[in-house]
């Protein structure tokens, strides 16, 4: 069975709704391979008890970008982003930038709760048969994509 991979960002007024939510989902989470940004990941890790959480560095030092890198890889399955639509951020490029990766990429994104348990529950997140769709650059870059 393949394991899925879920990146898990959250803005700072966001990461205590992200560890609540993810806490409540503990089960469905733990099979899941699981990346964190920075803080987030810590607070994770300490929450959940997971060793095996991925921290990556803080998403305004560049853990946004390891994420989009992982995406663009192959190595992320879902990415849910608790973002802060009401807070502007330093690194809004960076968060730009990692969400145009997602859907350049064909990934899921899940930016609050509900759609977060829409994608979570869903019956794609364990069946091994389904792999979404990756698009076909070759039209820019004059050769198909490694898949």
């Amino acid at each position: 069975m393949a394991v899925k991979s879920v990146a898990l960002v959250a803005h700072d007024n966001k990461k205590k709704e992200l560890v609540e939510w993810a806490n409540e989902n503990r089960t469905r989470l733990a099979p899941l391979r699981l990346y964190a940004t920075g803080t987030t990941g810590r607070l994770l890790r300490e929450s959940l008890g997971r060793e095996d959480l991925n921290c990556l560095l803080s998403g305004p030092l560049g853990g946004d970008q390891q994420i989009g890198a992982k995406i663009a890889e192959g190595e992320i399955d879902l990415l849910v982003f608790f973002w802060d639509p009401l807070e502007p951020q330093p690194h809004d490029p960076d968060i730009k930038a990692l969400l145009r990766i997602a859907a350049l990429w064909n990934i899921p994104v899940a930016c609050n709760r509900a759609t977060a348990e829409f994608v979570l529950t869903s019956a794609y997140m364990t069946d091994d048969q389904h792999h979404p769709q990756k698009p076909d650059f070759s039209d820019y870059t004059g050769r198909e994509v490694n898949q």
